[in-house]
C-alpha cells in the first residue's frame, strides 16, 4: 500500500504528532510512505494531479520517531503523481495557517476530493473536511449531546444568552481549534465582555456556549474510528486533559496534562448518539471531546493525543488504524468505482 500524509508543512512536524506515529507504523509494516505539505500540490493541464513529497524508507525498523521524521524531513523532495497513492490521509490542522494562509487548508481539500474522484481513497472524506471548516458543522450533531449554543456577531445578544446561561458561559471564534481565542465569562468579567466580544468578532462569528461544572476536570478526548470507540486489547484509546493551572483550556497544546481515565456508559452513548452522522460523512478517524454527558467537539481534521493512550495504557493503537486502511484498499480493489469515498471511508 502507498500512503500519503497530508500535513500543514513537512518542516514543521514533530516527533510528538499523532500523523508521525501513524506514518512510522505504517513504513514498519512495509508500506511505502510520504508526506505532503498543503503547498505542495499541483494540477496539470492533462488533468492529473501531483505533490512534491517526502518519502520514507520503506520497512526500516525505525524505533524512535525523532530519528523517523529527521530522516523524512531530510529526505529529497520529489515529484509524485497522487494517483499512485492508494491513500491519502488529510491531517492538516486549519488552525495552523488561519492567521497567515488562510487558503492553505482549503487548497489542500480541494485536491483531496480532486484525487478521490480520481479513486485515491481521501479519508476523511474531503468534502466533509470542507464542510467542517466552520464550527457550525458541530450543530449538525444531535442537539441532546451539546451543550446550549449561541453563534452570533450581536453584542447584546450574546450578553443576553449569558445571562441566560446564569451569568456564566464560554466565549470563543466560529473557526480555529487547539484552544485559540477562548474566553470562559462570568459576572465579575461583565464590564470586559465588549472587548471580548470585539476580539472574537474582528475575526468572523462568535460560539457562545453554555459552560459546564464539569469542565473544572478538564475533558476526555476519545478516538472514534469507523464510527465505533477505537479499542485494542480491551483499552480504549481515550485520556483525560486537564488544564494547566487556572485555564479553563485543557488542550495538550495549552499546556494540558493528560491522565488514564475509564470510559464510562454516558461516553459510549455519546459515541452511539453521533455514530450515524461520522459515518454518513465519510469521517474515519475523528477525536471526541467530552464533558460530563455532553460533547464539546468533534475533532475531524487532526485529532492528536494517540501518544498519551499509548503511553497511558501500554497499547499500540497506530497498527489497528493503518490495518483497517489496508482492509478498505482491498475492499477497493474489489469493488473500484462503485464504492464512493465517502462510504468507503468508514466502510
Amino acid at each position: 500500500m502507498k500512503i500519503g500524509f497530508v500535513v500543514n508543512d513537512i518542516a514543521t512536524e514533530k516527533p510528538v504528532y499523532t500523523t508521525t506515529r501513524l506514518a512510522m507504523t505504517a513504513t514498519r509494516l512495509g508500506h511505502e510512505v510520504a508526506l505532503l505539505g498543503l503547498r505542495d500540490f499541483g494540477y496539470e493541464p492533462d488533468e492529473s494531479l501531483s505533490a512534491i513529497a517526502a518519502s520514507a524508507s520503506t520497512g526500516k525498523a525505525y524505533r524512535s520517531h525523532e530519528r523517523y521524521l529527521e530522516d523524512l524531513q531530510a529526505a529529497a523532495r520529489e515529484r509524485v503523481g497522487l494517483s499512485d497513492f492508494d491513500v491519502l490521509m488529510l491531517r492538516a490542522d486549519p488552525a495552523v495557517d488561519a492567521a497567515d494562509s488562510p487558503w492553505a487548508n482549503t487548497a489542500g481539500i480541494a485536491f483531496g476530493q480532486l484525487a478521490a474522484a480520481s479513486g485515491v481513497l481521501v479519508v476523511n472524506d474531503p468534502g466533509s473536511l470542507a464542510n467542517a471548516l466552520s464550527k457550525a458543522y458541530f450543530q449538525h450533531f444531535p442537539e441532546a449531546a451539546r451543550p446550549r449554543t449561541l453563534i452570533s456577531r450581536d453584542e447584546e445578544r450574546v450578553r443576553q444568552f449569558i445571562d441566560e446561561m446564569g451569568g456564566r458561559a464560554v466565549l470563543k471564534p466560529l473557526q480555529g481549534s487547539g484552544g485559540s481565542g477562548v474566553f470562559l465569562v462570568t459576572e465579575k468579567e461583565a464590564p470586559n465582555i465588549s472587548q471580548i466580544v470585539e476580539a472574537i468578532a474582528r475575526d468572523g462569528y462568535v460560539v457562545a456556549q453554555e459552560y459546564l461544572t464539569a469542565a473544572k476536570d478538564g475533558d476526555v478526548r476519545m478516538f472514534v474510528m469507523n464510527g465505533h470507540p477505537l479499542q485494542v486489547d480491551g483499552a480504549y484509546a481515550a485520556f483525560r486533559r486537564r488544564p494547566g493551572g487556572d485555564d479553563i483550556r485543557s488542550n495538550m497544546s495549552a499546556g494540558g496534562s493528560a491522565e488514564a481515565v475509564t470510559v464510562t456508559d454516558e461516553m459510549l452513548q455519546l459515541v452511539d448518539a453521533v455514530r450515524p452522522k461520522l459515518l454518513e460523512d465519510g469521517l474515519h478517524l475523528v477525536g471526541l471531546d467530552i464533558v460530563g454527558d455532553k460533547l464539546m467537539e468533534v475533532n475531524v481534521f487532526s485529532p492528536g493525543g494517540l501518544g498519551s493512550s499509548e503511553a497511558l495504557y501500554g497499547v499500540d493503537f497506530t497498527t489497528a488504524i493503518i490495518e483497517d486502511l489496508e482492509r478498505k484498499v482491498r475492499i477497493r480493489r474489489h469493488y473500484g468505482p462503485e464504492l464512493s469515498n465517502i462510504r468507503l471511508a468508514t466502510l
